[in-house]
Order: structure tokens, then C-alpha cells, then sequence
């Protein structure tokens, strides 16, 4: 039992070690954070952010994240990391956010941006591949993004996803995997998941199954001719074709023996006759909307009413496994205390006002008594 442990112990740890972190953000380290993060400079009127836990915490080391200082302001800030593919790969966005102000209307979302960003110069017209988060505004907006960029556009998720609107600290995690799937999770708990494919406003994202004969445009402009052939599934690629400059392998084309109706014509397999799979204008791989070449940069680029937003336990991996594990040290250990904390401090507000009341109403009655001595003390004049 004891060798079972431990093997299951060692798996775990080697799984979590193959994990590639591309990004991971705490704020342990004072004001360093202001050596990786770049404010921008776009608009003189950018509000400014800070390092604080706020005035309720966990643990106010570990709590400690940036934190948006003025109200009514557009907030843009961002930090850049190695550049990276996740084709083929999944890719987890996490980070967890705190609105201690008790948002009414305002961002708390995060995006992610290509390698080239320009930092000193980042705005909301900035180009982004993924914008995920929370946002608040009023009685009607109280929803997750998640926002995909493709094909020069941005494609939203068409479900409702709603997020929290309290004032404790909330972990919010995005999945993406390679098989098009997705999972949207708020504290650790699944809220949305399913297909990119059905999800996302992409009609033409379906795959385009076409024979030639469903084509305007066929080889040699006649169906009836192209129809005699058959793909040479036997014929070798040239020494000189270079699969990724000049595309796929073209195998000859071979004439088809004739043949009765009704029968098969020998010595060629059913697979070989010639119906392709076509990739029409509005073709897309099942991996153009879920992966992006050139992954380098992670920031907030938002706008707030009222300020008090705190961001933190930044982090972007393939592995979802180690994103479990890193919101467990991370949020996990934190999220306890900080609501034990509020709940003492709401005590003491309340403790606070009843005295606050009773010495207004003892003020009340003295002045009531002083009023009435003078009144008798001038009727005795």
C-alpha cells in the first residue's frame, strides 16, 4: 500500500514537472513586479495601478497583486514572456481577480497578445489573440468574455456565461485544447464547456466535404473526364518536393480501366477512387481557431468606474494539471482566510456603528436634558 503511495506521488510529480509554464505572475517580490510590467504611455490619463492585498486578505504577502488606484479611468498595463506556439498543445489562461469595491461597472478581464506587441503604446485598439474575464456594468452586464481573434476578426462565445459579482477574490481559468474543445472554470468548478466549433459564431469553421463534381472549377474543365481517373496511391514523391514549401505530395493520376455497371473494376481498392476532401474559401482547419504562433505577451488593458480591482496569480501553461495544482498553493490556501477576515471586520463595522448610535443618542438625551435645565433655570430667573 505504502509502495502504491508513493508510486502514485512520483507520478504526479513527474507529470507536473513536464509541464511548461510559459508565464507565472505572485507579486512576491515587492515593487520588482514594476521591472516586468510596462504601464502604458498611449493616453496621459491611464490610470495608474498598485501593489496591495487590499483591506481584507488572506494572507497579506500572498494576496498581494495590482490593484487599479483612480476611478473613471482606462487602465492599460502588460508583461512580456518568451514567445510561444501552442500548436498541438493545450493552453490554460489563469489568473485570479478581486473586486473589493464592489464593481458596478468596470473590466476585470485579461488578454493575451502576439510577440510584437508594443508595450509603451498598448490601448484598446492593440491587437489581441484571447480576451478572457469578467465584466460588470449595471443590472444587465455581469458576464465572462471569451473572445478568440481569427481571420483579422474577433469571435465571441455566443453562450451566457456569468461571473461572480461579490467582493472575494475569484479564480478564473480557460482551457483551450487542441481537439477544439473547451472548459471555462470559475474557483476550480467547470461553469461552460463544449466545442469552439458549435460555441463561437464561425459558420464556416465546419469542414467542406466536396466531391469535384459539387465544384464550378474541375481539372481540365470536364467532369466526365476527371471522372476516368484515379489517385496513384502507389507512385513515389519526388526526391526534390519539399512537403512544407511546395504543399502537399500531388500523386499522378491514373487512368480508370473500363468496366461494367454494377462491377468493381479490379485491382483497385474502393479507398482510391477519387473523392477528396476540399478545402473551399472559407476552409478551416479544425486548429486555425484554437492555436496562435506567437504567443509573448499577457496585460490588462480595461476600463473602471470605481477602482479597487486586484489582479494576481497570473498564469499561462499547457498543462492543466500543474493549473490545478498552482491555484491549490496559490488562491486555494488563501480563500479560507480572507473571508474569515472579512467576516471579523464586517463584525467590528457593525459593533462600531451601534456605539457610534448609542453615543449619538446619549449626546441626543444630553442635549435634550441641558436644553431643559436652561428652560427651568430662566422660568426660576
Amino acid at each position: 500500500m505504502a509502495r502504491a503511495v508513493v508510486a502514485l506521488w512520483a507520478a504526479c510529480v513527474l507529470r507536473v514537472a513536464l509541464a511548461t509554464v510559459y508565464f507565472q505572475e505572485e507579486f512576491l517580490d515587492g515593487e520588482r513586479w514594476r521591472n516586468r510590467w510596462v504601464q502604458s504611455t498611449n493616453d496621459s490619463q491611464f490610470g495608474y495601478f498598485r501593489l496591495s492585498s487590499g483591506k481584507f486578505y488572506g494572507d497579506k504577502e500572498k494576496d498581494k497583486g495590482l490593484q487599479t488606484t483612480q476611478n473613471s479611468r482606462f487602465y492599460a498595463i502588460s508583461a512580456r514572456f518568451k514567445p510561444f506556439s501552442n500548436k498541438g498543445k493545450t493552453l490554460v489562461i489563469q489568473y485570479t481577480v478581486k473586486h473589493e469595491q464592489k464593481m458596478d461597472c468596470g473590466g476585470g478581464y485579461v488578454k493575451v497578445f502576439p510577440a510584437d506587441l508594443d508595450q509603451k503604446n498598448l490601448n484598446g485598439k492593440s491587437q489581441y489573440y484571447i480576451m478572457f474575464g469578467p465584466d460588470i456594468c449595471g443590472f444587465d452586464v455581469k458576464k465572462v468574455h471569451v473572445i478568440l481573434y481569427f481571420k483579422n476578426q474577433y469571435h465571441a462565445n455566443k453562450k451566457s456565461i456569468r461571473c461572480k459579482v461579490d467582493a472575494f477574490t475569484h479564480l478564473y481559468s480557460l482551457v483551450l485544447r487542441p481537439d477544439l474543445s473547451y472548459d471555462v472554470k470559475i474557483d476550480g468548478v467547470s461553469i461552460e464547456s463544449g466545442s469552439i466549433k458549435y460555441d463561437w459564431n464561425l459558420t464556416s469553421l465546419n469542414t467542406m466535404e466536396k466531391s469535384f463534381e459539387d465544384l464550378d472549377q474541375v481539372p481540365n474543365g470536364k467532369i466526365q473526364d476527371w471522372e476516368k481517373h484515379f489517385l496513384d496511391a502507389s507512385a513515389s514523391k519526388q526526391s526534390d518536393w519539399h512537403g512544407e514549401l511546395d504543399g502537399d505530395w500531388p500523386a499522378p493520376m491514373l487512368q480508370k480501366p473500363p468496366y461494367q455497371d454494377g462491377l468493381k473494376p479490379e485491382g483497385i481498392d474502393k479507398d482510391l477512387w477519387l473523392h477528396q476532401r476540399m478545402q473551399g474559401p472559407g476552409y478551416l482547419s479544425q486548429y486555425d481557431i484554437s492555436e496562435f504562433e506567437n504567443i509573448g505577451a499577457i496585460g490588462l488593458d480595461l476600463w473602471q468606474v470605481r477602482s479597487g480591482t486586484i489582479f494576481d496569480n497570473f498564469l499561462i501553461t499547457d498543462d492543466e494539471e500543474y493549473a490545478e495544482s498552482f491555484a491549490k498553493t496559490t488562491w486555494g490556501e488563501t480563500k479560507g482566510p480572507e473571508k474569515e477576515m472579512d467576516a471579523i471586520q464586517a463584525k467590528e463595522e457593525v459593533k462600531k456603528a451601534r456605539e457610534e448610535d448609542e453615543e449619538f443618542m446619549v449626546a441626543k438625551q444630553q442635549g435634550r436634558h441641558n436644553q431643559f435645565s436652561r428652560f427651568h433655570h430662566r422660568d426660576g430667573l
